[in-house]
């Protein structure tokens, strides 16, 4: 299992962001997003492999760096905290202290019906 970094510069943010993110954190065991458009992945996968699956979400002035890791890093201003993939079926507890990504939808909040109002 090997670390990668990975960062990206999207010339048109609001283009396939989200859609970018969720990718990203499916591509390995666990992921940290420590700044907005950097991340790092644990894989089994080559860099090639993480590249392939990443590139069909990126335009031709966009940019990718994937790069494994050897060491820690020096962290500034920013922490790394570790997430593990998502997987379908994963049983969460609502009083635990695990969060998944992206976050099931909750209930509906109920709301009280309100009276009709009269005519006077």
């Amino acid at each position: 299992m090997r670390t990668y970094l990975i960062s990206y510069d999207l010339a048109k943010p609001n283009r396939n962001q989200h859609v970018l993110a969720q990718l990203i954190m499916g591509l390995g065991e666990k992921w940290a997003r420590p700044l907005s458009n950097t991340w790092y992945i644990t894989s089994e996968r080559d860099e090639t492999e993480l590249e392939s699956e990443l590139k069909d979400l990126l335009a031709d002035d966009d940019g990718l760096l994937i790069q494994a890791t050897k060491r820690e890093a020096i962290l500034t201003n920013t922490s790394l905290r570790w997430f593990r993939q998502r997987r379908p079926g994963m049983d969460l507890a609502p009083d635990g202290n695990i969060i998944a990504f992206p976050m099931p939808p909750g209930p509906e909040p109920v709301e009280p019906e309100l009276p009709f109002a009269r005519a006077g």
